[in-house]
C-alpha cells in the first residue's frame, strides 16, 4: 500500500474530527450570540439581530414539548412573566420541535396558555450553532442564554431549575443590570 492510499483516509477522518470538534465547541460569555431566524408558536418569525441595539434577549432552550420538565419550565415563565417583563427584554423558550402539528410548539403553547412565543428549530441548525444538540434523537439541551443589547452572550445558565425558572430569569436580569422596561 502506498503512502497516498493510506494518507487520504487518515486525512478524511482528521478533517471530520476537526469539523465535529468545532461544531460542538461551547459558546462562552462575551462571545457574539449566533444569529438566528426562527418561526414561533405565535405565527411570527423572530430574527435575533433585529433586537441588537434595542433590547436584551433571553432564549430558554428545552428538550421536548409536552414533557414533564419542559411543561414545568414553560409554566414557571408564564406565571412569573410580570417579573420578567419588568425588564427591557424579549424572552422566548425554544426547542427542536416543529411549530405546527399535534405535538408542535404552537399546540404546546396553546395548551399552557403561554403569553410568550416558543421558537421552533426543527432543522437543529440554530441548536447546533449554540452547542445544544444533546442526544441521538436531536433534542436540545436545557440551557438558557441571556444576550445583551450588544448581541453578546451575557450569561449562560446550564443548570436550569424548571419549576423556578421564571423567578430565576427575573433575578438574573436584575443581576446583569438589564434596564427596566420602558413605561407605556
Amino acid at each position: 500500500m502506498s503512502w497516498k492510499t493510506s494518507f487520504v483516509p487518515f486525512l478524511s477522518v482528521a478533517l471530520m474530527m476537526t469539523a465535529s470538534i468545532a461544531q460542538s465547541e461551547e459558546l462562552k460569555v462575551g462571545a457574539d450570540a449566533p444569529d438566528f431566524e426562527l418561526k414561533a408558536s405565535d405565527g411570527k418569525t423572530y430574527k435575533l439581530s433585529s433586537f441588537k441595539g434595542k433590547q436584551a434577549v433571553v432564549v430558554a432552550w428545552f428538550p421536548k414539548a409536552f414533557t414533564g420538565g419542559c411543561t414545568k419550565e414553560c409554566k414557571s415563565m408564564r406565571e412569573h412573566g410580570k417579573l420578567i417583563r419588568a425588564y427591557d427584554v424579549a424572552y422566548f423558550t425554544a426547542s427542536c420541535d416543529e411549530v405546527e402539528g399535534e405535538k408542535g410548539n404552537a399546540a404546546f403553547a396553546k395548551s399552557l396558555d403561554l403569553d410568550y412565543p416558543i421558537l421552533s428549530d426543527p432543522t437543529r441548525k440554530t441548536a447546533k450553532e449554540y452547542g445544544l444538540v444533546a442526544d441521538d434523537k436531536g433534542n436540545a439541551k436545557r440551557v438558557t442564554f441571556y444576550i445583551g443589547k450588544d448581541g453578546k452572550i451575557a450569561h449562560i445558565d446550564r443548570e436550569v431549575k424548571t419549576e423556578m425558572h421564571g423567578e430565576h430569569i427575573a433575578a438574573k436580569l436584575k443581576e446583569l443590570g438589564v434596564a427596566p422596561a420602558p413605561k407605556k
